[in-house]
């Protein structure tokens, strides 16, 4: 993601948990659509390298995070999202709900979400809410 142009990002609802997923319009190096099937998997398979390419992108590194916590890797999750969250620049998202949010805020929420274990595996069929604004 080039941080001279303005991100349009958009929060996606994961159908199977309801996680948010930073998309970028032209970016697959986010892997937003396999999160938002559920690949976590194969989303890490894309993820890594773009984090690796660039470590200072905050919206791969919010759905790297997203893809640790989906296949149960908090420790490296919660690295993603503190990685993201003490990103220099700050890039403002517009979210899904037509409302704009930047991505540390969206990385602190992504941080809440993990400590109250709402990426986890049947978190959202056990009737959990998710906090999604």
């Amino acid at each position: 993601m080039s941080l001279t142009a303005i991100a349009l990002a958009l929060i996606a609802a994961n159908p199977s948990a309801g996680m948010p997923v930073a998309m970028l319009a032209e970016a697959p190096e986010l892997a937003a659509q396999t999160l938002a099937t559920g690949q976590a998997e194969e989303a890490l398979a894309t993820l890594e390298p773009a984090s690796s390419a660039n470590p200072h992108d905050p919206a791969v590194l919010i759905n790297l995070g997203i893809a640790y916590a989906r296949v149960g890797d908090e420790p490296k999750a919660r690295a993603a999202f503190m990685q993201a969250l003490g990103c220099q620049d700050v890039v403002e998202l517009d979210t899904a709900d037509g409302t704009t949010t930047d991505s540390r805020k969206l990385a602190r929420k992504a941080i809440r979400m993990l400590e109250r274990g709402e990426f986890r595996a049947g978190a959202a069929r056990a009737g959990q809410l998710t906090y999604r604004d």
